[in-house]
């Protein structure tokens, strides 16, 4: 795969299932470098027979499919090029889809009523004289904000406390009947258009965020999550609300049963009300490698029940799809992969899928199961569950394979302690020997995974060798294993990647031992930087949207009053112990600083200070900064920021450790 080749890396969204089981329907996107965004539309995929999928929309870009009850109607989020996306609905069997909504600020998620003549919707609600609800004021001459809460910003978002996500009923429109055309003025102006969507209702309001709605199976109420307890800005808890459909105060479900910080929540078929969720402790921070275990309320007023196990089972990732009246579907990350996981409310559970595969989401109609996943060979398909594991519905990276795909080798390596580490190793062709690119994580509480990864299959058809591991701190092989470097950042992690390369050298035939090079974003930018400070056995280093110096972090992140307190601890000579930026004066390898200007995660200030120390001691430096990208540039920035971010790292790698097929 080679940068301009982004164009072919696709996404596929759930699966929604139509209730006669015939066909599903997904979105699928992609980066479109002429377009400079993701573009994508629904596809329809026959379930039985030998028919091929078919193309069902033409917006320019088209997600988050679903049916509606009776399978008439297919609603879906429509985003116009620099337009936020807008609920949409078409008729299951084609057609133009008409409008529901026309939000300043868009939809983020919707949801049908059991009956199909509603729709719940969740919108952020700006507030007057901001954002655009009065024409001609622009950002830089709206009021000044008067702020006295310690979060108020969010990556990739910006201000919160003046645009809150809210949950909103509307009728769904008749699609079958013959438009209303726009009314022209009368001479006496006094006639006013015709509203071009229906005014929803408002359910919820307040200083807080709801979301993650869900309809009873009866149609009379709503769950979602959100935090409104008094001490909100000073913890990490959440907890799942109803709210009656014809409006009323919504009532706390969880709040007084633990301390829970909500994933999601879902009403399953026979009434139940299922939800995901972190137990975070008595201080209601604890959020370090805390895994997600399954709950459930049988009945509204009852204490939930937890299901699940949370330190063999992790639902972080996972969406909940209700199976049957009383069982729920679920993705477990567990050791680089996300196995579909059915589990009733008795606890008992059924794992669906292998140990490899990454599940992306479940579609369900009867016994009918269809996922998104991916692999070694697909960034995204569709396959449908059956008993020997997966049927391949689709094979939408095949122009991505023709365009040469590595897949990766599965390793374990024992560590200098004689713990296991887990990851991979992807291999050009040809005898080499190749030069190693040691890739870290971002997290920690993350992993990789053997399914097809762009970064990797670049740099692999650049001619470089990549190995990548879990080391502790990761996700995916229990708590202990992630917790283990609460406060200990940049000490079992850092000598779990070393040993990993060098039990992936020892172990791969090809690989030269004696050139390789570092890089890391975000959590791995912290361990890039702090390795090299360390260890100088690299010809270079890239450090990304790195967390680099903890001190700086509080106030200036979006994440800022919580994070480093629980990762690093609150001591000051406990933090610099763990601190990139404290240690710089040890660095000498050549070090490449990629940051984007609007990261309000990792600030651009932690790279800034990192660079600034590094010039000023005389260490071959480069700041690259992408100007509006936020924290996740590298998986959904504007396409050719991300192929340009490509090219400057190869340059930087052909300069510093080139390769057969990258040098200058």
């Amino acid at each position: 795969m080679k940068p301009a080749d982004l164009d072919l890396l696709v996404g596929v969204s759930t699966p929604a299932v139509h209730p006669g089981g015939g066909r599903a329907v997904v979105s699928v996107t992609h980066p479109s470098l002429s377009a400079d965004a993701t573009v994508g539309q629904l596809w329809t995929i026959p379930l039985t027979g030998h028919a091929a999928p078919k193309l069902l929309t033409r917006g320019f870009r088209d997600t988050a499919p679903a049916f509606s009850p009776d399978g008439r109607l297919l609603a879906f989020l429509r985003a116009e090029p620099k337009r936020p996306p807008q609920l949409h609905v078409v008729d299951a069997a084609g057609g133009e889809p008409v409008a529901v909504t026309d939000r300043k600020l868009g939809v983020s998620e919707f949801a049908w009523a059991p009956d199909g003549r509603t729709l719940a919707f969740v919108s952020l609600v700006p507030e007057q004289g901001r954002y655009g609800t009065v024409e001609g004021i622009d950002p830089n001459g709206e009021p000044a904000r008067r702020i006295d809460t310690l979060k108020y910003q969010a990556n990739g978002l910006g201000y919160i406390n003046d645009r809150r996500a809210h949950v909103f009923t509307v009728a769904v429109p008749d699609v079958w009947s013959a438009p209303t055309p726009a009314p022209v003025p009368h001479p006496h102006g006094l006639s006013d258009p015709a509203p071009a969507v229906a005014e929803p209702r408002q359910l919820t309001d307040g200083s807080f965020d709801d979301g993650s709605i869900s309809f009873s199976p009866d149609g009379t109420r709503i769950a979602f999550v959100s935090a409104r307890h008094e001490g909100r800005d000073h913890d990490l808890r959440s907890n799942v609300f109803v709210v009656p459909v014809d409006g009323g105060e919504p009532r706390d479900l969880t709040g007084a049963h633990g301390s829970y910080s909500i994933v999601e929540a879902r009403f399953g078929d026979g009434g139940a009300l299922f939800f995901t969720a972190q137990d975070v402790g008595e201080s209601g921070r604890d959020f370090v490698a805390r895994n997600a275990a399954l709950y459930v309320i049988d009945a509204e007023g009852d204490a939930p029940r937890r299901l699940t196990d949370p330190e063999t089972v992790d639902f972080t990732e996972s969406a909940i799809t209700p199976h049957g009246d009383d069982a729920v579907l679920l993705q477990d990350r567990s050791r680089g992969a996300l196995v579909l996981t059915r589990i009733d409310a008795a606890g008992e559970s059924r794992r669906l899928t292998d140990a490899t595969t990454v599940v992306g989401g479940a579609g369900v109609a009867g016994e009918t199961i269809v996922v998104s996943f991916a692999d070694a060979r697909t960034a995204g398909d569709v396959a449908l569950v059956d008993g020997d594991g997966l049927r391949r519905l689709t094979d939408l990276s095949a122009p991505l394979r023709a365009h040469g795909i590595v897949e990766p080798s599965e390793l374990t390596v024992t560590g200098r302690d004689g713990y296991p580490v887990h990851g991979w190793v992807l291999v050009p062709e040809g005898e080499g020997p190749h030069p190693v690119l040691l890739n870290i994580h971002g997290g920690p509480f993350a992993s990789y995974t053997g399914a097809l990864f762009d970064e990797a299959q670049v740099y692999v058809a650049a001619g470089y060798a990549v190995v990548m591991s879990n080391p502790r701190g990761s996700a995916g092989y229990g708590q202990e294993h992630g917790r283990v470097i609460r406060q200990r950042m940049g000490t079992v992690d850092l000598t779990d990647v070393l040993d990993f390369l060098d039990g992936a050298i020892a172990q791969t035939p090809g690989l030269e031992a004696d050139r390789v090079g570092i890089m890391g974003g975000s959590y791995g930018g912290y361990l890039t930087a702090w390795t090299i400070a360390h260890d100088h056995r690299f010809a270079a280093a890239i450090v990304e949207r790195g967390f680099l110096d903890p001190d700086a972090f509080v106030g200036t992140s979006d994440i800022g009053s919580f994070f480093g307190d629980e990762y690093t601890g609150t001591d000051p000579e406990l933090m610099r112990s763990q601190s990139p930026q404290a240690v710089v004066d040890q660095v000498r390898t050549p070090t490449l600083v990629l940051h984007s200007s609007a990261d309000l995660r990792c600030p651009l200030g932690q790279a800034e200070r990192y660079y600034a120390a590094l010039k000023r001691r005389g260490v071959e430096t480069e700041l690259v900064i992408f100007p509006g990208e936020d924290h996740e540039l590298s998986r959904s920035g504007r396409p050719r920021h991300r192929q340009e971010r490509f090219d400057i790292i190869l340059d930087w790698w052909a300069r510093h450790l080139p390769s057969a097929a990258n040098h200058r």
